[in-house]
C-alpha cells in the first residue's frame, strides 16, 4: 500500500494542464459561477480531455453543491486491476492539490458489498476519475473522495453495487448527508455526428428517466459506444436508493462542436439527478 499512498496523477499536461495556475485559467472559463446549484444526489460527467468535454463537465458542476463526500464512479479503461476496484486508503494528487480517500467510508461500502474488492492497480493509470477532481476542486478545496472504477457489464451486479453504495452512505457510515455521487462517463464514441447524436438521445433518455435497465437494453441493442455506462447504472441504482426521482441533462454537445469534424466524433453529457 505505501507505493500507492499518493496516486499521482497520470494524464495531466495531456487531457488538461499540468500547472495550478493554468488549470485554473481553463477552469475560469468553462464554469458558471452564477447559475442556480441544485442539491444533488448525484451526477453525471464526461471524462475526455478539456478542450472537448471541459465545458459540459463545468457547466454541470457548476450546477450542483459539491459536497464534503465525493463517490467517484467511472469505468476502466486500461484492464489493469480488478473488475470492481475500491481505494480504501490514500491522496489522489491534482495540479490543485491533494484530496484525501475517507477511509472509514470506502471500508464501510466495502464491507457491504460481496463484488467490491480492494485494489490500487486499477485506478494507477485510469483517467476516468482523475480528471473530474479539477472541477470539483475548484470549488470546493476540502472534500474526500471514495474512487471505485467498474469493469462488467453485468447489469444485476452493478446495480447491486449502487445499492450497496447507499447502503454505506444512508446505513451508519455517515454522520451526515453531505455527500453526491459522481458517475464518469463519455457516449458514443468515433461515429458520424448526426449518428452519434440519435444514439445519445436514446442513452440520454433512458439515464433521465432512471431507469437502468432501459439504458442498458438500448445500449445493447443499438450498438451505443457508451464507455462509462457501467458506472452510470450503479449511479442510477445508488441514487434511487437514496431517494432520488427526477433527473435534468444540464449540456450535450459532440467534439464535433468543438473541431468541426462531424465524420468521427465522441459525444459528451452532464447530467444531475436529484
Amino acid at each position: 500500500m505505501e507505493r500507492y499512498k499518493i496516486r499521482k496523477p497520470a494524464v495531466a499536461g495531456q487531457f488538461y494542464p499540468s500547472s495550478a495556475s493554468a488549470l485554473k485559467r481553463e477552469i475560469e472559463d468553462l464554469v458558471d459561477i452564477n447559475t442556480q446549484k441544485i442539491d444533488a444526489i448525484a451526477c453525471m460527467l464526461p471524462h475526455a480531455g478539456y478542450m472537448y468535454s471541459g465545458s459540459v463537465a463545468a457547466q454541470t458542476v457548476s450546477r450542483i453543491k459539491v459536497k464534503d463526500k465525493i463517490i467517484l464512479l467511472g469505468p476502466n479503461h486500461t484492464g489493469y486491476g480488478l473488475p470492481f476496484s475500491i481505494m480504501t486508503e490514500g491522496l489522489w494528487q491534482t495540479p490543485l492539490g491533494r484530496i484525501s480517500i475517507d477511509s472509514s467510508l470506502a471500508g464501510c461500502i466495502l464491507s457491504k458489498s460481496r463484488y467490491l474488492k480492494e485494489d490500487n492497480l486499477a485506478h494507477i493509470y485510469e483517467h476516468s476519475l482523475e480528471v473530474e477532481l479539477p472541477f470539483l476542486q475548484y470549488f470546493k478545496n476540502d472534500f474526500e473522495i471514495v474512487p471505485i472504477v467498474l469493469l462488467s457489464d453485468e447489469i444485476d451486479i452493478l446495480k447491486e453495487i449502487g445499492r450497496d453504495i447507499a447502503e454505506g452512505l444512508k446505513g451508519g457510515c455517515l454522520d451526515t448527508v453531505s455527500f453526491v455521487i459522481v458517475a464518469s462517463s463519455d457516449m458514443t464514441h468515433y461515429e458520424p455526428h448526426t449518428q452519434a447524436q440519435m444514439k445519445d438521445k436514446q442513452a440520454i433518455e433512458a439515464i433521465l428517466e432512471l431507469n437502468e435497465d432501459k439504458l442498458m437494453d438500448r445500449i445493447r441493442r443499438l450498438d451505443i459506444s457508451m464507455c462509462g455506462y457501467s458506472a452510470v447504472v450503479a449511479m442510477l441504482s445508488a441514487a434511487k436508493s437514496l431517494g432520488a426521482c427526477s433527473a435534468q441533462l444540464v449540456k450535450y454537445q459532440t467534439s464535433g462542436d468543438i473541431t468541426g469534424d462531424v465524420d468521427s466524433v465522441v459525444g459528451y453529457a452532464g447530467i444531475i439527478v436529484y
